[in-house]
């Protein structure tokens, strides 16, 4: 090995080792903040709080979240970051939704950190629910993993994702199928598993009939 390729090597070893820990320190962050304001309610808790919760300072906080709502919300999104890889590996002749469904299903059954698998999961999206003040940061974090999965989607049917409405739309009827299966889920009294919830909710997609026409 050249000198030159030894340093890039090494180059590569280094950037790799500051992505991880600035991943890590996010999540760090971020689980603070679900911590605190489930413990405490979303009023109660302040950025100086998370920060000490997480040992970093007021100003390492600001690097990453603009307030205690970013931080709160930026927990779910290396969950969206898992289904898109699970939805970009599945097979090409799978249909969008099918393909969604199963990367849904994939990351549901795979992944020790899947929602329905932690104890705080349903209390931290009901908590999403009921706060307004979470709702913009809610859809920034649900918009880029939606806009992702188009794209995706989009490489699969060799469609330009810019141009042709199908991407997308095969995209807003999965993540409608996902997220109303997500609200039956955290409802009071449900019993039923999440997994089976989303099952629930693409098989009535797939059982939808057309509308029917008139002369």
């Amino acid at each position: 090995m050249s000198s030159n390729e030894g340093r890039g090597s090494e180059a590569r070893r280094s950037e790799g080792r500051r992505t991880r820990k600035v991943q890590e320190s996010r999540e760090t962050m971020a689980d603070a903040a679900v911590d605190l304001a489930l413990a405490h309610g979303l009023d109660q808790v302040t950025v100086e709080m998370i920060s000490e919760r997480a040992d970093v300072s007021r100003r390492t906080f600001s690097r990453y979240f603009s307030g205690k709502e970013d931080a709160l919300v930026d927990a779910l999104r290396a969950d969206f970051a898992r289904i898109n890889a699970a939805l970009a590996a599945r097979p090409a002749d799978e249909s969008p939704l099918t393909a969604y469904h199963r990367a849904l299903r994939t990351w549901l059954d795979g992944e020790p950190t899947a929602w329905h698998r932690l104890p705080r999961s349903g209390d931290l999206l009901r908590l999403l629910h009921a706060e307004p003040s979470l709702l913009p940061a809610y859809l920034r974090v649900q918009d880029e993993a939606e806009a992702e999965s188009v794209l995706i989607v989009a490489r699969r049917l060799g469609m330009d994702a810019e141009r042709d409405l199908r991407p997308a739309l095969a995209v807003s009827l999965a993540v409608g199928a996902f997220a109303t299966a997500v609200r039956f889920w955290i409802a009071p009294g449900e019993s039923e598993p999440l997994p089976l919830l989303i099952d629930s909710a693409f098989a009535a997609l797939a059982a939808e009939p057309a509308p029917s026409t008139t002369d």
